[in-house]
């Protein structure tokens, strides 16, 4: 019963008069950010990042872990109310939960998206709460060698396998790992790319880098895909389904909850890719596939709790490789390393109170999503009607407070509008900002393995296949480059 008492000491660490709060607060910050178009989870936690510096890093994580599961329902809101997505991840939501809502049952899609969505988090946190300490466990035994391939997969998987253009994604990631060389060697102490620029011998902030591509890049292209009024929002009528919905929905979440926990591990995987996979994985398994498009329950069920699972399990690979998973996580990688705290297979160890107390906040954080999300849907209904002209400049000017207060510098707020303004540029142009930081975040990981391995090897690359970890890892690595390669030839044959 040993193994026990970490968990159990977890729940000690929750249920702390100032954590509960702080869960609170992540969750119904979460919601509302889902709610309002165009945000995001990513920007939010960005540009939140400075506040967190006074906070007890534990309770800053449960805060921000909370913003990221609680966002997931909140899209859902303006999804079935007005067919306009809050978050990537509800996009499939939008086509059977607004044909509901037309049909007069709003209510029932929002409350079976509810259930889904708590089901298929408690799942994954169950799954999250097995697989995490096990992947850490074995994770001690990585060394330098194993760590540089590790980063490289990563990478690597998310370009290949996530949304968009393969091309652009890899493009994105050079570029994240461009800038990340940025600064003063960290062996040598010789300036790179500084440009004669004392300013930046210190390398670009993490904050200052999320807080300018999400924060104020991605206000910036919303702004400009709202500019057009929002249709009213339909009636919502009671948020309770039938006896025949849940059992309508019963399979739907189940398969949500497995196709999430799954998807959310992978790096380029998460609550968007989940979502999506989840829609097509019932369409295939319904024996009225004709009904999908036309106000399927299962098409709203389905998606919803898988979505809420992926984003509980992204936590794995963060946790417990120190491997961010996704764009968000990469920002909840720099949170932890603000806290100075290093993500990894030693965190379950050295500090079991902020990983399991983080891992059992979402038992608590579920729960209230389940408890708030039905009475609040008038609250949110009434939201939805702030112009984004009123939002948007307000959100910038907390941006730009809080880029100022991390070092008292006036060059960083520079940094952030520049950064924002190639964000907002990249969006334009069909360049996704979620592989830039991911490279960014694990470029210095890459770098300082990489470099650490090839003095063990006395510079020979073969060393790599010594390691049996690391040869698996390269294998993994070769056999997705060459899966990539030949999805985009079929792709090119195809269109040919």
């Amino acid at each position: 019963m040993g193994f026990l008492t970490p968990v159990i000491d977890g729940f000690g660490v929750v249920f702390q008069p100032a954590n509960l709060l702080y869960c609170l607060l992540g969750v119904t910050l979460g919601m509302l950010v889902g709610v309002l178009p165009g945000l995001g989870p990513a920007a939010t936690i960005a540009i939140l990042l400075p506040v967190t510096y006074s906070m007890p890093p534990t309770s800053a994580i449960i805060m921000l872990a909370g913003i990221f599961y609680g966002a997931q329902y909140g899209g859902t809101i303006t999804s079935v109310l007005l067919r306009l997505p809050g978050e990537a991840s509800s996009v499939v939501t939008a086509i059977d939960g607004h044909e509901m809502a037309k049909q007069g049952r709003a209510g029932a899609a929002l409350g079976i998206s509810a259930i889904g969505s708590f089901i298929g988090g408690t799942v994954a946190i169950v799954a999250v709460s097995l697989v995490a300490p096990l992947l850490a466990r074995f994770a001690v035994d990585f060394g330098p060698a194993e760590y540089t391939m590790l980063a490289v997969l990563g990478i690597l998987m998310v370009t290949t396998l996530g949304a968009g253009s393969a091309a652009k994604s890899l493009l994105m990631a050079c570029l994240g790992l461009l800038l990340a060389t940025i600064g003063q060697d960290p062996l040598l102490g010789t300036p790179r790319l500084a440009f004669g620029s004392d300013q930046l011998l210190d390398g670009i902030d993490f904050v200052i880098l999320a807080m300018g591509v999400f924060g104020v890049g991605e206000i910036l292209y919303n702004l400009e895909s709202l500019r057009s009024p929002a249709p009213p929002p339909v009636t919502v009528g009671s948020v309770y389904p039938s006896r025949r919905d849940i059992r309508d929905s019963r399979g739907a979440i189940g398969r949500g909850s497995l196709v999430g926990f799954l998807l959310g591990v992978l790096p380029g995987g998460g609550a968007t890719m989940s979502s999506m996979v989840a829609y097509a994985v019932e369409r295939k398994a319904s024996k009225h596939p004709e009904t999908f498009g036309k106000g399927a329950i299962q098409a709203v069920a389905g998606p919803e709790t898988a979505n809420n699972a992926a984003a509980t399990s992204s936590f794995v690979p963060l946790l417990s490789l120190g491997i961010p998973a996704n764009a968000t996580m990469a920002v909840m990688f720099g949170a932890l390393l603000l806290q100075n705290i290093t993500p990894g297979p030693l965190l379950a160890t050295e500090r079991p109170e902020l990983f399991w107390g983080v891992i059992n906040s979402m038992y608590v954080g579920n729960v209230l999503l389940l408890v708030m999300s039905l009475p609040l849907i008038g609250l949110f209904v009434r939201i939805l009607r702030i112009r984004p002209a009123i939002l948007a400049p307000l959100t910038i000017l907390i941006t730009m407070i809080g880029v100022y207060t991390v070092r008292m510098n006036a060059f960083d707020m520079l940094l952030v509008v520049g950064l924002g303004v190639m964000g907002y540029l990249m969006r334009k142009v069909g360049f996704e900002p979620g592989p830039l930081v991911l490279a960014f975040v694990l470029g210095e990981i890459l770098e300082a393995a990489f470099r650490r391995s090839m003095r063990t090897f006395d510079g020979q690359l073969t060393g790599f296949l010594t390691q049996p970890i690391a040869a698996t890892l390269l294998g993994a690595i070769v056999l997705l480059g060459l899966w990539g390669l030949s999805r985009r030839v079929r792709e090119g044959s195809g269109r040919v």
